[in-house]
């Protein structure tokens, strides 16, 4: 059986260490609510208490539905996560050895993301229409 080298058993480690991170930072918060959470789900008055509260008292039906607008916010803000991880790694190596290429990348994937914002505003993603609560 083959010896595997100290420098391999190292970044498997690292890989290990950062995945048992990752489902920690995941599982954590439904371990600590559970754990902080109040035991008595009644209070004096009889209403239900709210394991997590804002502070406010829920105006409706739990099971209401959102405007698209929040969804269509999310999903831009996706796209420009998404832009930051592209362009940091790319301004990290930039001006190394293609200098002419990666600056042609960069203004292509710009340009790219520019018009969907472009589009999302002809198209009117970004007017807010304000509607009020009415609970019939």
């Amino acid at each position: 059986m083959e010896q595997l080298p100290n420098a391999y058993l190292v970044d498997l480690l690292y890989v290990v260490a950062y995945c048992l991170g990752g489902i920690g930072f995941a599982i954590g918060p439904f371990i600590l609510a559970h754990l902080l959470a109040a035991r008595s789900t009644r209070n004096t008055q009889g209403k239900t208490e709210q394991l997590i509260e804002c502070g406010m008292e829920p105006i409706g039906d739990a099971w209401i539905r959102f405007g698209i607008a929040y969804y269509l916010y999310a999903l831009i803000f996706v796209a420009f996560a998404v832009d930051v991880l592209f362009l940091f790694p790319v301004a990290v190596v930039y001006d190394t050895v293609f200098e002419i290429r990666d600056f042609v990348e960069v203004l292509i994937f710009v340009s790219i993301l520019s018009l969907v914002i472009i589009y999302a505003w002809v198209k009117g993603v970004f007017k807010w229409e304000r509607k009020t609560y009415n609970p019939q």
